[in-house]
């Protein structure tokens, strides 16, 4: 599956799945033995010799469900899966001096703490000032942006006004790497989010198909089969509770586009400030006009989703030793979490319900 930046998302996230292609062949009984990085440069449009071989050497190219070096001959009735990042759209990206919150960097990887407001890729809407316009010029000495890599290393994505870490590959065997651990779904993430309401259970998980609403496509909803939307999983778990709001962490295992909010929504618990789900208006509480000023007075210190990517463990493409980054709350995601908990003290519940 080739990517393809969706005009009405502004360049928001994606599905991490669309940011790799997954390929699987049966080998027919006929076919003579030949090595298998040939074959599939054969099969598989805009592949090269060189992005099989590292394919393989990062685990991405399986033979009966074990992986394989891309010396290995195949036989007939070989069954042959692999996992590639997915190439560059175009060629138009132009290199932008944009300041980047670096956390860390080697020859390898780069990992990156994006504000909220700026948008990860370029979409409609959105073709400048992007993450990865700012990654163009960052990268603009190392060989693969030489050769024309345009999406350099992007193997997932967050919202627009989601705050957070990304971890970004810097070379073409860290691509697919580092694809393959979020295809397997065995990276570790945490996102911290303050959502409506006082959530009924301390840990949970949520489950079920996220495709686009039918009303609007511009959102997404949980859907009730598979032919309507992608299965998905986020575990969630209470940190907070200030009544009207509940500060929570949430652990994905899926990609999918807005999962948190979508799935939160679906608890009837919309994030705070999330003016696409819901959240941007009182959901707790009543409509005095004294509580009303104050939920209008805190949205707008963070007139956004209060979501914030933060946290993110990985295994090294070459170390191969787990890594694990960790960043603050932004100072506007504080400041309304200590919003609420001085409402709270001042403000006894009875009086506002």
């Amino acid at each position: 599956m080739l990517l393809e930046e969706d005009d009405d998302l502004d360049g928001e996230q994606a599905d991490e799945q669309e940011l790799f292609e997954h390929y699987r062949f049966e080998i027919e009984k006929g076919q003579h033995q030949t090595r298998i990085d040939k074959y599939l440069m054969d099969r598989i449009k805009n592949s090269s010799r060189t992005k099989i071989q590292y394919a393989a050497e990062s685990g991405s190219i399986l033979v009966n469900d074990k992986p394989t070096k891309s010396s290995y001959k195949i036989k007939p009735l070989d069954i042959i899966s692999i996992v590639l990042p997915t190439p560059p759209k175009d060629n138009t990206i132009v290199a932008e001096n944009i300041p980047l919150n670096i956390l860390f960097e080697d020859e390898e990887v780069l990992i990156v703490n994006k504000p909220a407001g700026m948008v990860v890729h370029p979409g409609y809407n959105n073709v400048s000032g992007t993450l990865v316009n700012a990654l163009a010029w960052h990268f603009k000495d190392l060989p693969f942006a030489k050769d024309g890599n345009v999406r350099p290393g992007l193997v997932h994505r967050i919202d627009k006004n989601t705050s957070g870490i990304l971890v970004i590959a810097k070379t073409e065997f860290a691509m697919n790497f580092l694809a393959k651990q979020f295809y397997d779904h065995s990276i570790k993430r945490r996102y911290v989010a303050l959502a409506w309401g006082d959530i009924l259970d301390d840990e949970g998980t949520i489950t079920g198909y996220i495709g686009r609403s039918t009303r609007d496509r511009k959102i997404f909803q949980m859907q009730d089969d598979e032919t309507k939307g992608k299965w998905s999983v986020t575990h969630y778990k209470v940190l907070e509770r200030m009544h009207y709001v509940t500060l929570i962490e949430c652990r994905l295992e899926t990609g999918r586009t807005h999962q948190i909010r979508v799935h939160m929504k679906s608890l009837g618990h919309s994030l705070f400030a999330d003016s696409t789900y819901d959240g941007d208006r009182i959901r707790k509480g009543t409509q005095f006009a004294k509580y009303k000023q104050f939920v209008e007075n805190t949205m707008a210190i963070m007139p956004r989703q209060a979501l914030h990517a933060q946290s993110l463990g990985f295994i090294h493409p070459t170390t191969h030793k787990e890594m694990f980054f960790e960043t603050e709350l932004p100072v506007e995601f504080k400041a309304v979490i200590d919003k609420w908990r001085n409402y709270i003290v001042y403000k006894p519940f009875e009086e506002e319900e």
